[in-house]
């Protein structure tokens, strides 16, 4: 088959011209799982986001709006999973793209998740020092500043991407373990005591109240949000063994499998609560949404572990995070999108195979926007994690759904034999259309999102920042093209023969 005239052919370490790779087989199928649910943090998710759902959302429907959720990316999984089989890059998004819709697309595209996955660790910095003070505070009566655990994170963050993918696979296990084990704990009780107080109802795992509700837009919006993470997958497709069936089976795997964690544990917090009262409940004590049944249900000890392992999920999805943006700038620095960054964050670390330099780089780009935050008095839950959440989100949905029409530009072009009405076409149609209507949904929910910060600068330019980052990497794209050719080539197409496209 051939290859694209725009792949540099693979070389050795040493030779002129030689590229910095990434530790191949270091994770496996699982370790991939982690990485992207990690992403996802269920802990976090569930109780950040829940209990706003049934306050401001739709109500008892939000785990409806799960079901709903999930169906959706399933659908936008499978275009991605089918490119996923041909395609191995490190830029995941940025490499689909390039090979879809062209280099000027796909470097604008890379930018754009690069820029988002930036900004998510210290989003999640935000959230983690926020319980962290409070669970310090209520347990042990220590009133530690929020930025003192700001820098606990951002070292951590960092140790963990120097010395590679394994040793944040192996941190991430046990820390995903807890905090799953510690909700199915919860969900799992009140389905044996039948149900709460109210017993079982179906109401809210249909899907028609899914679009009911004070707002139904906002908990669609938040549903989604929840699984902002899980398409990582792709890249560690060149660390991890055999990719081409790891990456596509890991995406599914997170995607459904976070689906159904979802809908089962927030149906079964509605239903501990009592469904008569979870919109009360939800509105005057969020998180007694999820510490109430598990207190009534499986003891007071599991609140107190509750309110740690929300510590510790906060930590597994920052970290995560700040793999992902490392991976992101290292894939767009080894191909030398700027001749400078070939040699500092497209480098690999001569022992690990990290992309340690990116990792710093991205450290350092958190405590920048951490400090700004910090030096403007902004509180690190309501301004630093809510608003650079829904930056972050906003860029990562546009790219999801520029994803899913370059699926289908990519096997109309390419590989005939593996055309298919349903996964090459349909599925991608539907799945690019769906992500755009969560664009429109996120636009048009982002003051009530945004809660104390509606008025905030940052919430206003979030659309023009998208923007901008996305304006930039077409207008960079079209300036190398005409000035510099051969580095225009070699946009979005990997370089090591086993990342080629095939």
């Amino acid at each position: 088959m051939a290859v694209d005239e725009g792949v540099a052919p693979a070389t050795k370490p040493g030779e002129e011209g030689a590229v910095h790779r990434l530790k191949p087989n270091a994770i496996g199928l699982l370790g991939v799982v982690f990485m992207a649910v990690a992403t996802a943090a269920p802990i976090t998710a569930m109780t950040g986001n829940v209990p706003f759902m049934v306050s401001s959302g739709n109500g008892v429907g939000a785990p409806a709006s799960y079901l709903v959720a999930m169906v959706v990316l399933a659908i936008f999984s499978v275009g991605f999973t089918s490119m996923a089989k041909h395609i191995t890059s490190t830029g995941a998004f940025y490499g689909f793209i390039s090979y879809g819709l062209g280099r000027t697309v796909g470097l604008a595209s890379g930018l754009l998740a690069t820029f988002a996955y930036v900004v998510f660790e210290p989003a999640l910095i935000g959230i983690f020092s926020t319980f962290a003070t409070g669970t310090l505070k209520d347990q042990t009566g220590l009133d530690i500043p929020w930025w003192a655990f700001a820098i606990l994170m951002l070292a951590i963050n960092a140790t963990g991407t120097w010395f590679g993918v394994s040793v944040a696979e192996k941190l991430l296990v046990v820390l995903l373990a807890t905090e799953v084990t510690v909700l199915a704990a919860m969900a799992i009780s009140v389905a044996l005591h039948g149900g709460g107080p109210n017993g079982f109802s179906l109401d809210p795992v249909n899907p028609v109240n899914a679009f009911k509700g004070t707002s139904a837009g906002l908990g669609l919006f938040f549903a989604f949000w929840s699984w902002v993470g899980f398409e990582s997958t792709a890249m560690y497709g060149e660390e991890s063994r055999n990719p081409k069936k790891i990456i596509p089976r890991a995406t599914m795997i997170s995607v459904l499998g976070v689906g159904v964690f979802y809908v089962f544990v927030s149906w079964m917090a509605i239903s501990g609560t009592g469904e008569s009262k979870a919109v009360q409940v939800a509105t005057a004590n969020p998180l007694g949404l999820f510490f109430n049944p598990t207190e009534r249900y499986v003891g007071h000890w599991a609140v107190d572990v509750m309110q740690w392992l929300m510590i510790t999920g906060s930590l597994a999805c920052g970290m995560a995070f700040h793999n992902c943006a490392s991976r992101y700038m290292y894939a767009l620095g080894r191909e030398g999108v700027l001749p400078s960054l070939k040699n500092t964050i497209g480098r690999t670390h001569a022992r690990h195979g990290s992309p340690h330099i990116a990792g710093l780089v991205q450290t350092v780009v958190s405590a920048v926007l951490i400090g700004a935050f910090w030096v403007a008095g902004k509180d690190p839950y309501n301004a630093l994690y809510v608003l650079l959440a829904i930056l972050g989100t906003m860029a990562i949905l546009v790219v999801q759904a520029v994803c899913s029409f370059a699926v289908l530009a990519y096997f109309r072009k390419n590989h005939p034999e593996s055309r298919h009405w349903f996964k090459t076409f349909t599925a991608p149609l539907v799945g690019g259309i769906a992500m755009l209507a969560v664009v429109v949904l996120l636009v048009s929910n982002m003051g009530v999102a945004a809660g104390a910060e509606s008025g905030s600068l940052v919430l206003k330019a979030t659309p023009w920042l998208v923007a901008l980052v996305a304006a930039t990497g077409i207008g960079y794209a079209q300036y190398l093209k005409r000035r510099a050719p051969e580095r225009y080539a070699l946009l979005g197409r990997t370089v090591l023969e086993e990342t080629k496209e095939r």
